[in-house]
Order: C-alpha cells, then sequence, then structure tokens
C-alpha cells in the first residue's frame, strides 16, 4: 500500500501549500527570496511527502484569504534617496510599506531577496536623474516595470516564474532622466546565503543539481567536489615533480657529455 507521504499531490493541494506560504511571508515567517524558492518548489512537487517539507518549519493557522492585501492601511512610503552619493538597502529587512527611490547624481540599491515583505505585491516609485538605481529581486517573481525614459534606460534580468504560477509581483514604476533603472535577479547579482532546509535538497535534485537521493546526497555531492579538487591538485603537484626531475637527469646527461 502506498505511504501517505509517497501519495500523489493535487492542483489544489499544491495551490493551498502556495496560499499558506504566501500568509507565512505576510506574518514576517519568511524572507521574499524564501517565499520565491518555496512557491516553485511547491508547483513542481509531485507526491503531499515533498509539500508536507515545505511548510513543515511553519505553523498551521486558519484558512487564508485569497489575496493579502496589496499594502497595509497607514503606512508611509519608506523612501532610499542618493544626491551625489550611494544609498544601500540589503539584508535582512522589513516591508510593509511602498518603497520610493530617487537618485539624483548618485546610486541607489535596493535588494529585496532576503527583505520580510508583508503582502504578495511590493510596489515601488523610482526616479533616476543623470543617476543609476538597482533593484535586486529572487528570480521567479514577476516583475512589472513601467514609466519613462528620457535619455536613459530601464531593463529587467530576472528569470520570472512559468505562466499560471502566482508568483509574488514587484510593481515598478520608473521615471528616468539620463539615467538607469536595473532589475536584476538571483542570476545576474551576488548569490545571497539561503537556509539548508530538508526541501532545499529535493529542490536541487529535481533541478539535476544534486548527486542521488536522501538526506545525505547533497552533503555527498559537495564531498565529492572537493575530492576531485584535491585529486586534481595533487596530479598536478606529481606531473610538476616529475617535469623537474626529469629537466634535473637533462642536465646532467648534457654536463657529463661535455
Amino acid at each position: 500500500m502506498t505511504e501517505p507521504a509517497g501519495m500523489r499531490a493535487s492542483d489544489s493541494e499544491r495551490e493551498a501549500v502556495v496560499e499558506r506560504l504566501r500568509v507565512a511571508s505576510t506574518e514576517g515567517r519568511l524572507t521574499l527570496a524564501e517565499l520565491t524558492d518555496r512557491t516553485e518548489a511547491a508547483y513542481l512537487a509531485q507526491t503531499q511527502g515533498e509539500l508536507a517539507q515545505l511548510t513543515a518549519d511553519l505553523p498551521g493557522g486558519a484558512p487564508a484569504p485569497a489575496y493579502a492585501p496589496a499594502k497595509p492601511p497607514g503606512k508611509a512610503r519608506q523612501w532610499f534617496v542618493a544626491v551625489m552619493g550611494d544609498t544601500k538597502r540589503k539584508g535582512k529587512w522589513r516591508v510593509d510599506s511602498e518603497i520610493g527611490a530617487v537618485a539624483v547624481m548618485g546610486d541607489v540599491t535596493i535588494d529585496l531577496r532576503e527583505a520580510e515583505v508583508r503582502s504578495n505585491e511590493i510596489d515601488i516609485v523610482a526616479t533616476c536623474v543623470m543617476g543609476d538605481i538597482k533593484i535586486i529581486v529572487p528570480d521567479g517573481v514577476d516583475v512589472q516595470l513601467s514609466g519613462v525614459t528620457i535619455m536613459g534606460d530601464k531593463k529587467v534580468k530576472v528569470v520570472e516564474a512559468p505562466p499560471g504560477q502566482h508568483a509574488p509581483i514587484i510593481r515598478i514604476r520608473g521615471y528616468v532622466v539620463m539615467g538607469d533603472i536595473k532589475v536584476l535577479g538571483d542570476s545576474h547579482a551576488q548569490p545571497i546565503r539561503r537556509n539548508a532546509l530538508a526541501w532545499t535538497e529535493w529542490w536541487l535534485n529535481r533541478r539535476g543539481l544534486g548527486h542521488g537521493h536522501g538526506h545525505g546526497s547533497m552533503h555527498g555531492a559537495i564531498n565529492q567536489a572537493v575530492n576531485e579538487s584535491i585529486r586534481d591538485a595533487n596530479r598536478m603537484v606529481n606531473e610538476s615533480i616529475r617535469q623537474a626531475m626529469h629537466e634535473t637527469r637533462k642536465a646532467r646527461r648534457h654536463n657529463r657529455d661535455r
């Protein structure tokens, strides 16, 4: 008889897990990167056991509403301003309001990957005059970039989620005059350190990045890579020693012949 954890998951069960993850994010339990990773993993899950791993460290709670509010009431927009200088916001921080970014002959960098978000949508107004604004998001989010550009540029380099998935939405209105607004995903930015949870190994294996199955497969892959590097280094050292000994013997024979 099939074990309950090995039962095939249905579409409705996947959607229920995605909604539970969304609620956990609004409660401050997941960062935006964690929400995006787990949401994608939920849509890829084939069994109930795989779905259960995604919410194993989250409380059950009551069923959540279909959609979280776009912005909690009474919260003013959070501003990041750079005038002939640099402003950066990254690491662990809380997003419970709309965001504003202004760069005048300066640079603003906003990294949302480790931010705790309080809704399924993040609204950003970005104004750039002879400066640069860089917004870093997890790959897999839905980026909606609009606005006006005069002698400048707006770019989005993000691997978005497949159609039909309820991914977090990053809505950006950009106004650029002789400047640049760039929205970059993980694949185009310096990677961040993610928590090694039980479901992460399965998530990597589903993408062909793991070696084998079971709790030790990810550690086995790392050990294998390290061992291969050590073997390559030893081969290079031994080859160098052999080459040096060969050159020494050749020089000695040359001196004897003379």
